[in-house]
């Protein structure tokens, strides 16, 4: 039987340390093509490069992979390795390891999340993953085993259509992580000011501060899963139509 293809992407760069795990965990299980952005493209959610040029090449990494370095945002990457890059459709796509969480509200800021997302919108698996700390150094050998049962179960039980997992790992060591339990986005969001400064030449400037507002304490909630020390899986969808709103909508416009 021939191994599956997967693709591989994240938007911290096909430099960081996030995305050399992953490739490196998926290099047991497929044959792997990685197209990831050539520098670092955290926070850019969905976005698209439509006012410049796109460009990509290939780099002499270390691995049995082929490694791909493009100048696009996470989604470019995405659809640059399914129109010009992959010899046919992959079997998974995943997406990280990210250097941070991306659960709750962060889930829409996400360029990690948006890659599987698009890959979600085309119809493909796809998994974006994510670690509970922010340093470039930090340690990803403890979530491997996990998040190599993880891809083989999302290969053998395929998920519906449009549906991608939104995997957040706490930054625990691995004997020390509780188990892994699915869950819904929890009712957070960024409480954000912006600090104005001003610089030499005495032009104002800001800097976006604040603070993360987690106001929802449910057991089902991602939130709560990673602070009682398991991973969380959201199962996420693009379609962001409030269906419970469309009767009474409907009934406002007849």
């Amino acid at each position: 039987m021939s191994k599956p293809l997967i693709l591989v992407t994240n938007d911290d760069g096909i430099t960081a340390p996030g995305i050399r795990k992953l490739i490196s965990i998926v290099n047991e299980i497929g044959d792997v093509i990685v197209v990831a952005p050539n520098s670092p493209q955290s926070g850019k959610g969905h976005a698209i490069t439509i006012n410049s040029t796109l460009s990509f090449e290939e780099l002499n990494l270390e691995g049995p992979q082929r490694d791909f370095s493009c100048s696009g945002t996470p989604v470019d990457c995405v659809k640059m390795a399914l129109d010009k890059i992959l010899p046919r459709k992959p079997d998974l796509v995943v997406s990280g390891i990210n250097h941070g969480a991306n659960s709750s509200i962060n889930v829409i800021y996400s360029g990690t999340m948006s890659a599987a997302v698009e890959a979600g919108v085309e119809g493909l698996q796809a998994i974006g993953f994510s670690l509970s700390d922010l340093k470039w150094e930090a340690d990803f050998d403890q979530a491997e085993d996990f998040i190599k049962d993880i891809i083989l179960k999302t290969l053998r039980n395929p998920m519906p259509k449009g549906v991608v997992l939104n995997v957040n790992i706490p930054k625990l060591n691995k004997e020390e992580i509780k188990g892994i339990k699915v869950c819904k986005q929890a009712n957070a969001k960024w409480e954000e000011s912006f600090d104005e400064r001003t610089n030499p030449h005495g032009r104002k400037y800001y800097w976006l501060t604040g603070y993360f507002n987690n106001m929802d304490e449910s057991e089902d909630a991602d939130e709560t899963a990673l602070a009682n020390g398991y991973i969380s899986i959201v199962p996420v969808k693009f379609d962001l139509t409030a269906y419970e709103y469309m009767s009474e909508l409907n009934s406002i416009y007849k």
